[in-house]
């Protein structure tokens, strides 16, 4: 299988925007606080994030699939640990 630059494109996009939320997973981690945080925000960033990989899901977009499944994981951890330390 040949990857195009639009897919290299893509996979490269989605892989620098999913890893921007590892600094604030870590942060949070370590600090054991997150209160930082806005509840709002990270449940509409879940929410939105959903979508976005129901869209990719629906137009069979592997780059758009990937990156939101991990970003959705990364996201959900966040929040979980938003709970956790509240």
């Amino acid at each position: 299988m040949e990857i195009d630059f639009i897919t290299t494109l893509g996979l490269t996009a989605g892989l620098l925007t999913t890893i921007a939320y590892l600094p604030q997973l870590i942060k949070t981690w370590k600090s054991k606080s997150a209160s930082d945080l806005s509840w709002s925000m990270l449940i509409t960033l879940c929410t939105g994030i959903i979508l976005w990989l129901v869209y990719g899901v629906y137009v069979q977009d592997i780059p758009l699939i990937a990156a939101n499944m991990v970003t959705l994981l990364l996201a959900s951890i966040i929040l979980v640990l938003k709970i956790r330390y509240s």
